[in-house]
């Protein structure tokens, strides 16, 4: 029976072995199919936090981004920019899923967030008690940008947590 256990044990190891959550991630308008912003998921401090490095218009041309950011989130507190704004936060590893926060940067709404993966892709649900919404990012490939733009180093990224206003 031992043997069994340890032997469940590994295969469930190497099944969820791919888990991480960090990186680039893009988030596709599910009406159209276009590219809607890219998002960068985070380490610090033994947790994760998701921030908004560029975002797309209609047609899916980057209209703004954390290196020159010009559009304001409306239901943040201090008039932030979407581009460089930490949207989650404080996710901690619960094992196969990432509990934490999220804020909605349009109404200024915090919830609470689940975060996994789901194969390549990545699952994000915001939820008020029982209810709540999923949202699959995708993984950011090159052709996803402009050829002059450089992806941040977010190894230099500090976290600021946003208030709804």
């Amino acid at each position: 029976m031992k043997k069994i256990l340890f032997f469940l044990a590994l295969c469930t190891q190497v099944l969820f072995a791919d888990d991480d959550i960090g990186g680039f991630w893009k988030n596709m308008n599910e009406d159209t199919g276009v590219i809607q912003c890219v998002l960068a998921m985070y380490p610090y401090q033994d947790q994760y936090y998701a921030r908004i490095v560029a975002t797309f218009d209609d047609n899916g041309k980057m209209k703004d981004n954390l290196y020159h950011p010009h559009e304001i989130a409306p239901g943040i507190a201090g008039n932030r920019y979407y581009c460089g704004l930490d949207f989650i936060w404080d996710l901690d590893d619960m094992g196969v899923v990432y509990k934490g926060k999220i804020i909605d940067p349009r109404k200024g709404g915090i919830y609470n967030s689940e975060v996994w993966r789901d194969g390549k892709d990545l699952t994000i649900r915001g939820k008020l008690l029982f209810f709540g919404k999923n949202t699959t990012w995708l993984p950011v490939t090159k052709d996803d940008f402009p050829p002059s733009f450089k992806l941040p180093d977010v190894s230099t990224f500090t976290p600021v947590i946003p208030q709804g206003k």
